[in-house]
């Protein structure tokens, strides 16, 4: 049996016990199982997925082993949004601000990475910390205007996917769900020209790609996946920037093949540290605090690698 068929196997398995450990753990009744465990498993799938898939897509198209969106600023930009939204009573709402917040973030960013009419990966880089930085200031803001609303704030920035779904938002949240793995399939299509275009613009543009169109679309489709996540999940970071390397370390190259074990993984890792979340202490610890936990000493290790 090939490795590959191993490591799905292996895959697999480790789902189905972290799945079943999430849900029945503890004395619960089937209630609670069906209302609220099965769609917070959901939620925390979803956002773990999105997240590393989005992070194997920035590695490879910046050609940048720390990128991702909490580093881009978009993560910053969209849970503004989200939050802006929630304090004005828009709860309902606040994935449609976590985009505008996302979609205004790369904007921006996309404009201030622009020399002399082409793009500079470096400059990108450079420019969302200084975005990113500029609408944490603005969450500051907001935290201090709206006390009342410390709760969602807090929630949003240190993630949480304790997302309580009333009727109505979970009908919305499936809708949003759809949506997103539409946007994940076209993510996944355009892998075999994320390769192509790793070996450098002037090379990709002299194999028919239309480098600029397809980085465009690229950053529209992710930013719309990360104002989704962010307004149901507030902000986790360094799963986008972990999981890809992981797989990189199974699956050497291959976009298509990263991007799909990065979607998997990344489910699987975020379901983890929400486990570990909700049962390590007496309280439940937001998520955002165990993947930093265990994101800052790989993103240093990774630092002084490479």
């Amino acid at each position: 049996m090939k490795k590959e068929h191993w490591l799905i196997i292996s895959l697999i398995l480790i789902f189905i016990a972290i799945a079943a450990l999430y849900l029945f753990i503890g004395n619960v009744s089937k209630e609670i199982v069906i209302q609220v465990r099965l769609p917070r498993m959901i939620l925390t799938i979803f956002t773990g997925m999105t997240l590393a898939g989005i992070g194997s897509v920035y590695q490879l198209m910046l050609v940048n082993p720390l990128a991702e969106p909490y580093i881009l600023g978009i993560s910053s930009g969209s849970a503004f949004g989200a939050i802006l939204f929630g304090v004005l009573g828009l709860t309902l709402l606040m994935p449609v601000g976590g985009f505008i917040g996302a979609a205004l973030t790369l904007i921006i960013v996309w404009r201030l990475a622009q020399k002399k009419g082409s793009f500079d990966r470096s400059r990108l880089l450079i420019a969302g910390v200084i975005v990113g930085m500029f609408f944490s200031a603005g969450i500051s803001l907001i935290m201090y205007l709206f006390q009342k609303d410390t709760m969602i704030i807090l929630g949003t920035l240190m993630g949480n996917l304790g997302h309580i779904f009333t009727q109505s938002e979970w009908h919305f949240f499936l809708f949003l769900l759809v949506i997103s793995m539409v946007i994940l399939g076209r993510l996944y299509f355009r892998s075999t020209a994320l390769d192509i275009m790793s070996g450098g613009d002037i090379y990709a543009g002299s194999v028919g790609i239309d480098v600029q169109k397809v980085r465009k679309e690229l950053f529209l489709l992710t930013s719309v996946l990360v104002g989704i996540t962010v307004s149901y999940a507030g902000i986790i970071g360094f799963v986008g920037l972990i999981i890809p390397h992981i797989v990189r370390f199974f699956i050497p190259s291959g976009q298509r093949k990263i991007f799909l074990y990065s979607l998997i993984t990344g489910g699987i890792f975020l379901l983890c540290c929400d486990l570990i979340a909700k049962n390590i202490t007496v309280i439940e610890l937001p998520v955002g605090v165990i993947t930093s936990a265990l994101g800052c000493p790989f993103f240093i290790w990774l630092l002084l690698k490479k």
